[in-house]
């Protein structure tokens, strides 16, 4: 499912293209991930989710400082 990138795609269109791809990749995904919840199914213990959950919330909480940080670079003072 390559497209090629429009040649007169802007740095915003671009962004927008990619991040809205990506983030439905990755809510289908927890959405496959959340059919482990089904007792009927699968045995896990509350330990086992909060592992998963924890793994998720740090890898999150990294990509949000990400978007975060300053652009300019801040000189460091004493």
């Amino acid at each position: 499912m390559n497209k090629k990138t429009p040649k007169n795609e802007n740095k915003r269109d671009r962004f927008r293209r990619l991040a809205q791809r990506r983030t439905n990749i990755v809510i289908n995904r927890l959405r496959i991930l959340g059919n482990c919840a089904d007792k009927g199914r699968y045995e896990y213990a509350k330990e086992d989710m909060e592992r998963i959950f924890s793994a998720i919330d740090r890898r999150l909480n990294k990509i949000k400082a990400k978007f975060d940080l300053p652009t300019d670079r801040e000189e460091f003072k004493l």
